[in-house]
């Protein structure tokens, strides 16, 4: 009795039948058969003689095959019912149990409309074109096979040719993608004797070529005529191609490659089942070409997704991170803002309430305020610094600056601060003849070096700050000025220096590269990022050097030099 499952492929198929490997009927349907009744009677036997292949023992064989490679075998096949003789085009498949074996086939088709019933003696004749649809089978089945093994398109491509070349023992063949936008086709892969030479790379245009033209129109295979000298494509490098077999590969009627076939050796009639097994094996490649180059397209789409998925992430990252650094730094700010002012109310408030016992302590009580609010106004200066640089509206007008006049007036406003620590200072200039003179801004290059000399003061316990400056012959323009070259100038402390996985922070704007130490030290953390911003507003860049905790810091920046200094010569 049919199972479910052949009752659900009996309502698709026209004639379906499930057999044994000595070719027992175990189920079996055909739509000319009114009832179910007559073929119940045909279950658990042989084929009846009034429903038989013409050749009994060629279908057996192919049973025994299919069993045997438990690979699918599509057919076409005569079958005898009572005076009638039927062809049918079939499509016969193993059953494979859990266990890896075959033991029965399913057998579907429908009826062909191409035989003619008067010609049914020329039995031997359909026979002999069965083996051969049965060879071609075989081999479009192995082709196909390979090529969809990977979805990789070169590799489809080059096991196409090689299969078809050797199948049809043809002297080349070569395939083309093929683009709708454009007006050519290039030979990406390629099979061929070796006497020949190679076509690989090699371009046909569409507009002179009408056979490429026909054969992406028609997608059916196109013979060429025998090409004669003086019409041979110079592309074929001297092998003169006898006979030409082009057909498209296509997808959904829509061609996305051509093979090309040629027979140098001769003049080759084609057969038709030659044809028909070159048609079916474009119109599978075409198949396999669109999957693998849809696949690549959303492996393609698939990466643009993550990355931008993973540059959401990094961005969201960033922001929280920025909004923690700045919530950090407005704590820490707004308690910098308060410990001046506080000093500077409390200062005033004894000298309003009279609490200073002469004259000398009232005027310490007003240094101390004024004091206090110098630092307040530096902090509120580097508040509004940094904002200005973020909003991009800080303008620095450069002017030739004496460097020796700079570094004068930044011993001057940091020996009092240097002498409280008991820190030893010391400056180290280029020998030359005369003075050293940098293109900049004097202010924010002064602003720069007091960050720098307050940074190295602040996080130095013991030891000393050493500044010393080079000259560095380089031509470069800055706003417009060709300028000789570059001093880069040192700020090198012994103190607490920066552990290495922690300079990264330095620059970050709102950030301190340790909330303890701010809370010890003091400070926004906005010092070296305002004094980068400023350094490379004016032509130069800022870097920072430490070998680690406890092993002291060096800042160096440079900025243009405006005249190039005579040096005074070693000894």
């Amino acid at each position: 009795m049919p199972t479910d499952s052949t009752a659900a492929i009996a309502n698709i198929a026209e004639l379906m039948m499930t057999q044994d490997a000595t070719g027992v009927l175990l189920a079996f349907h055909w739509r000319e058969l009114r009832s179910d009744t007559e073929s119940r009677q045909w279950l658990g036997k042989p084929m009846s003689v009034r429903f038989a292949p013409v050749s009994p023992t060629t279908y057996l064989e192919r049973l025994k095959r299919v069993l045997s490679s438990q690979t699918p075998e599509q057919f076409r096949c005569l079958f005898e019912c009572g005076d009638r003789t039927i062809l049918f085009d079939l499509v016969m498949s193993p059953v494979i149990l859990p266990n890896g074996t075959a033991a029965i086939v399913v057998v579907t088709g429908e009826q062909a409309n191409e035989l003619d019933e008067a010609r049914s003696p020329l039995q031997a004749v359909e026979i002999s074109r069965e083996e051969d649809l049965d060879r071609y089978q075989q081999l479009l089945t192995q082709i196909v096979w390979n090529a969809r093994q990977n979805l990789d398109l070169s590799t489809i491509w080059q096991v196409t040719v090689d299969g078809l070349g050797q199948a049809l023992n043809v002297s080349r063949c070569v395939i083309c993608p093929y683009d709708p936008k454009r007006s050519s086709i290039e030979a990406v892969a390629e099979f061929r004797q070796d006497c020949l030479g190679s076509l690989k790379g090699e371009v046909f245009q569409l507009q002179t070529d009408p056979l490429l033209q026909k054969a992406l129109a028609t997608l059916k295979p196109i013979r060429a005529v025998k090409q004669a000298p003086e019409e041979i494509d110079p592309a074929l490098s001297g092998d003169i191609p006898q006979t030409r077999l082009l057909v498209a590969t296509h997808y959904q009627d829509q061609p996305n490659g051509v093979i090309i076939l040629d027979q140098c050796d001769r003049d080759r009639v084609w057969t038709q089942v030659e044809l028909d097994f070159v048609k079916e094996l474009a119109d599978q490649v075409g198949t396999s070409i669109a999957h693998a180059a849809l696949l690549i397209e959303l492996q393609r789409a698939n990466d643009n997704l993550m990355l931008k998925h993973r540059e959401l992430e990094e961005a969201r990252y960033q922001a929280e991170e920025a909004s923690r650094l700045k919530s950090e730094f407005l704590a820490n700010t707004s308690h910098e803002l308060r410990t001046p002012l506080n000093g500077m109310i409390g200062f005033l408030k004894l000298i309003l309430d009279g609490m200073a016992e002469d004259p000398q302590e009232q005027r310490e009580f007003i240094e101390e305020a004024h004091r206090s609010a110098m630092h307040l106004l530096d902090i509120i200066n580097d508040v509004l610094d940094i904002a200005k640089i973020e909003a991009g509206k800080m303008q620095i007008e450069c002017n030739p600056v004496s460097l020796q006049e700079l570094l004068d007036q930044v011993e001057t406003m940091t020996r009092t601060q240097i002498r409280q620590k008991n820190l030893s200072f010391e400056v180290q200039m280029p020998q030359t003849h005369d003075e050293i003179v940098v293109f900049g801004n004097y202010q924010r290059l002064l602003q720069v070096l007091l960050n720098l000399m307050g940074n190295a003061i602040k996080f130095t316990n013991e030891g000393g700050i050493t500044v010393s400056a080079e000259v560095i012959k380089k031509r470069l323009v800055v706003q417009d000025e060709e300028l000789p070259g570059l001093v880069k100038i040192r700020v090198a402390d012994t103190g607490i220096g920066v552990s290495l996985d922690k300079q990264d922070k330095l620059f970050q704007s709102f950030s301190q590269v340790d909330g303890s130490l701010t809370r010890q030290y003091g400070g926004t953390g906005l010092g070296l990022a305002i004094s980068q911003k400023l350094v490379e507003a004016m032509g130069g860049d800022v870097n920072f050097y430490s070998m680690g905790e406890g092993l002291g810091s060096t800042v160096t920046f440079t900025v243009p030099l405006y005249q190039e200094p005579v040096m005074i010569a070693a000894d």
